[in-house]
């Protein structure tokens, strides 16, 4: 039915919030997604998050209605607005690389004793170079990205990981996802969850980089602001390969001046800080900072957008609510009006209906009426001839009276049988299944008399009055 569509339209419009637990890290992500997608599209984009490959994901929290991977997550059963899911990596009995690389250590650190030599060389070297004053970054083992990486979620995993490693935990959280996703988080949810997006350029060559990570991005005060009113996304630009991936990714979603912008900074000038604002037509760029910066100044320029952006957010907020309460007007003018279709179908069927009894009746009444009127034609034709007045047999008169008063009279011949006055009165429309044939002079009830004696016997001679009587 329309109304059914309706429904059905409308959850596949709704946005639902998964929750994922990835079970083998303990790391939570929250899902954005529209009813409209895929089981399969949160399968491949866990494995964006996870690089657990869809085949080898193992999940708990589907509800059992969800068969099927091709399934929209309107009609799967999810509890709406929120449904929790947790995942992990399916056993597979193929031992796994990281499992092969610990053995061969192991059997290297059992049968060649330089190993030891060799880590306590390594950490000395540290040390020394620490002593000299070496730049630290020259000693560091694992950069914050691996280069021509993939996937995004896969990078900002490692970068998080790398960050906190560093400079410690207490650290922006950064969005675990493609930039598009970070998008997604930020801008286009409900007005008032709505947020500004914080990206941060990291690159391990500036002489600022130390100072700002340690300083600025892990100072409580920026680390609260942030999380409360930012979803912040992070990227290496280091390595010419994903430098020249953010740059392809900023022309695509800021345009090229913005591009240019970030191109022509000197690695000096790193690590930056842009703070994005979500617009209906595009994506606006509010500040770009530069790393040489303070504290002050940084919480300064993220509360300067967040006034920006709250003077944006109310007026949003303000249209979504005018919106949503128009929206609801029309529903409810639609639900009365469906009610009042509904109310009006319901009496036009029940008038059919009783239209219909109506006929039925009428027809088993003609169809009685029709059966009745046969049986006494019939019955009027099969009566023998009424004897004449004069004739030489004993004839007996009978008057008959009706319920209504009128009278009707006929000879018999006194020797027939008493069904023959039962059989003249049904032919005039009263059968004695109906009425009862009484008489007066002894008052006595003739219908319940033998119908095969003769009129002579009963008493029916030489004439009689009868009345007519409906049986109770």
């Amino acid at each position: 039915s329309f109304n059914h569509f309706r429904a059905l339209q409308e959850s596949l419009n709704q946005n639902f919030m998964l929750i994922v637990t990835h079970r083998e890290v303990q790391r939570e992500y929250n899902l954005n997604f529209s009813g409209s997608s895929t089981i399969q599209e949160v399968k491949r984009n866990v494995y964006d998050l996870t690089s657990i490959p869809v085949r080898h994901q193992l999940w708990e929290g589907w509800p059992p209605s969800a068969t099927d991977d091709s399934m929209t997550l309107a009609v799967s059963g999810l509890s709406f607005p929120c449904h929790r899911l947790t995942v992990g990596r399916r056993s597979s009995p193929v031992q796994t690389r990281e499992q092969s690389e610990e053995q061969c250590t192991d059997v290297h650190m059992v049968s060649d004793s330089d190993g030891d030599d060799f880590e306590d060389a390594t950490e000395f070297g540290v040390d020394d170079g620490e002593m000299f004053g070496v730049a630290s970054s020259a000693l560091r083992k694992s950069p914050m990205m691996p280069e021509n990486v993939e996937n995004e979620g896969d990078a900002l995993l490692q970068f998080t990981a790398e960050f906190s490693s560093r400079y410690g935990d207490c650290h922006p959280v950064y969005f675990i996802g493609s930039l598009e996703a970070a998008f997604q988080e930020a801008f286009y949810g409900k007005a008032r969850d709505r947020k500004l997006l914080a990206i941060y350029l990291h690159h391990d060559e500036s002489v600022l980089t130390n100072v700002f990570c340690s300083q600025m991005l892990c100072a409580e005060s920026i680390v609260s602001y942030l999380s409360q009113n930012f979803i912040t996304w992070a990227w290496d630009m280091t390595k010419e390969a994903n430098r020249a991936r953010f740059l392809t990714m900023c022309t695509r979603h800021f345009g090229s001046v913005v591009a240019q912008t970030i191109r022509t900074q000197k690695t000096d000038q790193f690590p930056l800080f842009l703070i994005i604002m979500g617009k209906r037509s595009s994506n606006e760029v509010l500040n770009v900072i530069q790393g040489n910066t303070t504290v002050d100044e940084l919480m300064m320029r993220l509360m300067a957008a967040m006034e920006i952006f709250s003077a944006q957010q109310q007026e949003d907020i303000k249209d979504e609510d005018e919106r949503e309460a128009r929206e609801n007007v029309k529903r409810e003018q639609d639900e009365a009006y469906r009610i009042s279709l509904e109310a009006d179908r319901a009496k036009r069927e029940a008038q059919e209906r009783e239209m219909a009894e109506q006929f039925r009746l009428e027809q088993i009444r003609k169809e009685q009426e029709e059966e009745r009127e046969a049986i006494r034609l019939s019955l009027e034709q099969s009566l023998p001839p009424e004897p004449e007045e004069e004739s030489t047999e004993s004839v007996s008169k009978l008057r008959i009276r009706t319920p209504s008063g009128e009278f009707f009279e006929r000879r018999f011949l006194a020797s027939s049988k008493l069904q023959v006055v039962f059989d003249f009165v049904a032919s005039k429309g009263y059968p004695w299944e109906e009425y009862k044939l009484l008489g007066t002079f002894p008052r006595r009830d003739v219908t319940q008399l033998d119908p095969n004696k003769s009129l002579l016997e009963v008493k029916l001679y030489p004439q009689e009055t009868l009345f007519l009587e409906a049986k109770e």
